[in-house]
């Protein structure tokens, strides 16, 4: 699995639109959406509040680890 697709996993999961998401992150739901699609790179101060979003590890967004267990 990549990050794109756990990304979208997680906001799905959570019952999350990309609008709700994006206005989280304070960014616009169309850059949010090319973040899923893969078409931006996601930043990293971006990584680090979807990992508090979700409460799920940034390794575990970057499919560095099955485990989404916060350390």
């Amino acid at each position: 699995m990549d990050y794109i697709k756990r990304m979208r996993d997680l906001r799905e999961d959570n019952d999350l639109t990309q609008q709700k998401v994006a206005d989280y992150l304070t960014t616009s739901q169309t850059m949010y959406a090319r973040y899923e699609r893969g078409a931006n790179e996601l930043p990293i101060r971006h990584l680090i509040k979807l990992s508090a979003l979700y409460d799920v590890s940034v390794d575990y967004i970057l499919c560095l680890t099955d485990n989404p267990n916060r350390m």
